[in-house]
């Protein structure tokens, strides 16, 4: 018992080690940031300032002790992306509170706790090909483009989608190509994809997003309709699908091929 006692100790110990040591490079990678600007931001938004990086390592902790963060590399990818450039201006003051924002055309950012979760659970590499549906902002794309190879992103409203592609471009994203188009039927083009990640809820998970998957890839995913809609991780294994539920969620739901015939 004596032993047992001990060795959960340690690993208590060493958890905690890790803790401080992750905190510790986000102070520092925020604090760089902040104090050095952006110099490639697009017009009309403005460079980060000390009380928005104050309130971005606020949030990072928050995350980490809730458990939404998880490994280092997806700490680091958030503290890199800057939350208040993706939402309106009206909206900065928010930007690092963990709850979504309206970015218009009745759309949402999601909460950055949310954010954390899917890009833990898509488990993301930096050889990876991730497939994004529904871009909204482009904050999830910024995030998933710092940790993968190449993000494909498909956004189905045309402004949201010229605009989310002009804000990443100017900030500097050479490894995401966004597109104006119906995420369901996913990107065949650029098929198979290690990762998919669905911003948006349809009733049922999308075959042509199953097909487009690769063997061994993962698609996170919520389904299900208005308020009873549940985040799921798909994993396809010798051509078959294991699906495990996650967490209830709420997200816009999914329109175009997913909507027809309702």
């Amino acid at each position: 018992m004596a032993s047992h006692t001990w060795i959960v100790r340690k690993r208590r110990l060493a958890r905690t080690f890790l803790g401080v040591l992750a905190l510790g490079l986000l102070l520092l990678l925020v604090a760089r940031f902040s104090a050095n600007g952006d110099g490639n931001l697009p017009e009309g938004v403005p460079p980060p300032q000390h009380q928005y990086a104050a309130a971005h390592i606020a949030l990072l902790e928050r995350l980490q002790a809730a458990g939404y963060l998880r490994t280092e590399p997806v700490i680091r990818a958030m503290a890199l992306v800057q939350r208040h450039l993706f939402v309106p201006p009206e909206a900065r003051s928010q930007a690092y509170l963990d709850y979504p924002l309206p970015i218009g055309l009745e759309q949402t950012i999601s909460a950055p706790s949310i954010v954390a979760l899917m890009t833990e659970l898509i488990q993301p590499g930096p050889e990876k090909i991730v497939l994004e549906v529904g871009t909204g902002s482009g904050y999830q794309a910024a995030v998933l483009a710092k940790l993968c190879r190449h993000v494909y992103s498909i956004e189905i409203l045309e402004p949201l989608a010229d605009r989310s592609a002009k804000l990443l471009k100017a900030l500097g994203y050479e490894n995401i190509t966004v597109r104006c188009g119906d995420g369901y039927q996913g990107w065949p083009e650029y098929q198979p994809f290690d990762g998919i990640m669905v911003t948006c809820a349809p009733d049922e998970v999308p075959s042509p997003l199953v097909e487009q998957l690769k063997e061994g890839g993962r698609m996170v995913i919520p389904v299900g309709e208005a308020y009873n809609q549940q985040l799921y991780v798909l994993q396809k294994t010798d051509g078959k699908i294991e699906q495990t539920a996650v967490v209830p969620v709420v997200f816009v739901p999914m329109t175009g091929e997913a909507r027809r015939g309702q």
